[in-house]
């Protein structure tokens, strides 16, 4: 066998693995298993001992990596997610969704109203349609508050048969009648236990059991059952009340007209009173007076006789749509396929074009400055070069407000240097310089706040090269600019690498300085990211461009990889 002083052992130390190497051998020169002190097969010992020592290893990072998962990977998937999500639609309006499948353009037929009908009178009680509309108004301008007007009206939708129900039997206006025909038995007594124990206990305090709908029932009525189960749940979640003790919306007396008109048999299921009731609905159902849904919506709004309403509705559909990512490419879904957006529109590639080419510059800026100023660091007595540092580590000590404030006082046309300019005459005070509130500003705002970020992975690599190298260069003969380009600076390339890195990455994701600084031309695509998130809530816009930066920036990343080498990036 192999030991720490001849084997492998002699270059890595003894090892778990090595051990099982060498019991390994040893098992197979002997003629039966090796035995470890215990009585126990090494080989089995030596396993168990490398699986605790990996255990080990794994709950001493577990701390860490859970970190990064729940703060880095997770918002970063949740945004992946955002950009194509598109749920908002086929829930809140599934019998739409459904309706609309055939639809080829132009206005739709009644059926198509009804469902709309159906699912908006739904999404008013909850809530719910004005968050549809704020999203389909992201694609077609108007749908918000057309959604907003119509869902004040819906109420009424269905009015007509309702009083004429009420009108026929005093019956309909109850809210039992109601219950007998839709509700499960069992739930029923369920409720009635609930309703006596509360009754008797002022403190009792458990929610009314959830309705739920008798066996078979809809398949008797097919339009009314579900309609009323929804009802129902509405009113016990939302408004904290019972279905027995409201009388439903008037579009369920629309619904119970359609089921009784489709079927006039439809007694036959029951008995008693309900079977009575149900067999004089159905005879007189036949002379109701009627109404047209689709005049209904048209009288509320006369948009919802648009194709382009209908269109985007359909567009917008599917549970997951690619919506977004075109729209941050300057594109959008129209029920006609995939369009460029209108010129005056076409904002996101300009802003990706100037993120990328400010990033740039002021990264190269940030070299030309904290070069030399990290040359002189690291060449100066170790006393001088700290105090100097401080001052470079100064800024961090200052609220980046605060710095990027300081830079509209410097910079505006009535400001410090623009009085300094007109005082030596180097301008007049009729053409003073436009320096805020433009990418110049951005530029030079951000170098400041960034230029750290440089100088100090420069100062560090600087400061690991020996001056012995830059003295036997000149000893040869080298000039001072062939010593330093040859022999120094080949050796601060790491630095420059790093410095690169993390000043264009912070620079391409900032929007605080340009949006104070930057104007309408010094503005940044984070920008409009934070905008979308803060104030017009689109996120899942702001989720499509974030996705596009971040990709772009791994390919840049990769790009520098296979240029430059990121094995060549030291901190020093």
């Amino acid at each position: 066998m192999t030991d720490a002083t001849t084997g492998p052992d002699h270059v890595t130390g003894p090892t778990p693995d090595n051990a099982m190497r060498d019991a390994d051998r040893a098992q197979a020169q002997a003629s039966g298993p090796v035995l470890a002190a215990d009585g126990k097969p090494l080989k089995r010992s030596l396993n168990r001992a490398l699986r605790a020592q990996k255990l080990r290893a794994l709950a001493l990072i577990a701390p860490l990596l859970i970190f990064i998962l729940v703060t880095f990977i997770a918002p970063i998937a949740d945004m992946l997610f955002r950009s194509v999500e598109n749920e908002i639609v086929a829930e809140t309006l599934p019998r739409t969704v459904i309706a609309l499948e055939d639809y080829t353009g132009g206005v739709p037929d009644e059926p198509v109203y009804e469902a709309l009908g159906k699912d908006l009178t739904i999404a008013a009680e909850l809530k719910e349609h004005t968050r549809l509309g704020s999203r389909l108004n992201y694609e077609t301008t108007g749908i918000s508050s057309l959604f907003r007007r119509t869902g004040r009206d819906v109420d009424d939708l269905g009015e007509t048969y309702t009083d004429q129900f009420e009108d026929l039997n005093e019956a309909w206006e109850e809210p039992s009648t109601f219950v007998a025909l839709f509700a499960d038995p069992t739930w029923i007594e369920e409720q009635q236990e609930w309703a006596a124990q509360a009754e008797a206990d002022r403190d009792f305090n458990e929610p009314e059991p959830r309705f739920y709908l008798a066996d078979g029932v809809e398949e008797v009525f097919p339009e009314t059952a579900p309609m009323y189960e929804r009802f129902a749940q509405v009113i016990q979640t939302e408004d904290e009340d019972s279905p027995t003790e409201e009388e439903p919306w008037n579009i369920v007396y629309l619904t119970l007209y359609q089921d009784l008109m489709a079927n006039p048999d439809i007694a036959d299921a029951y008995d008693g009173e309900v079977a009575t009731l149900l067999s004089n609905a159905a005879d007189a159902v036949q002379g109701f007076e009627t109404m047209n849904v689709k005049e209904f919506f048209l009288e509320s709004d006369e948009d919802w006789a648009d194709p382009e309403v209908w269109g985007t509705i359909k567009a917008f559909s599917p549970e997951y749509t690619s919506g977004y990512f075109l729209a941050s490419a300057d594109l959008q879904l129209t029920p006609n396929g995939i369009e460029r957006q209108d010129e005056d529109q076409r904002i996101y590639g300009l802003l990706f074009q100037r993120t990328l080419f400010m990033s740039m510059v002021i990264m190269f800026s940030c070299i030309l400055l904290g070069y030399p100023i990290a040359y002189l660091l690291s060449n100066l007595p170790l006393r001088t070069s700290n105090i100097l540092l401080i001052l470079v580590l100064l800024p961090f000590w200052t609220s980046l407000l605060v710095r990027t404030s300081s830079w509209k006082v410097l910079l505006q046309q009535q400001g410090v240097i623009n009085d300094i300019l007109v005082w030596i005459g180097l301008v007049s005070d009729g053409n003073r310089l436009v320096m805020i509130n433009n990418q110049f500003g951005t530029i030079v705002a951000m170098t400041h706040i960034l230029l750290p970020f440089m100088i100090l992975p420069l100062y560090s690599v600087m400061k690991t090269i020996p001056p012995s190298y830059v003295r036997a260069a000149k000893s040869l003969g080298a000039s001072n600019w062939t010593a330093f380009w040859r022999v120094y600076f080949p050796q601060s390339v790491p630095g420059i690498g790093a410095g690169c890195i993390l000043v264009f990455i912070l620079a391409i994701g900032y929007y605080i300085t340009p949006e104070l600084v930057g104007g309408t031309t010094g503005t940044f695509i984070s920008n409009r990211i934070a905008y979308h998130i803060s104030t017009s809530l689109n996120w899942g816009l702001a989720a499509a461009l974030g996705s596009i930066l971040l990709a772009v920036v791994l390919v840049l990343y990769w790009l520098y990889d296979k240029i430059v080498g990121i094995d060549n990036v030291s901190l020093g």
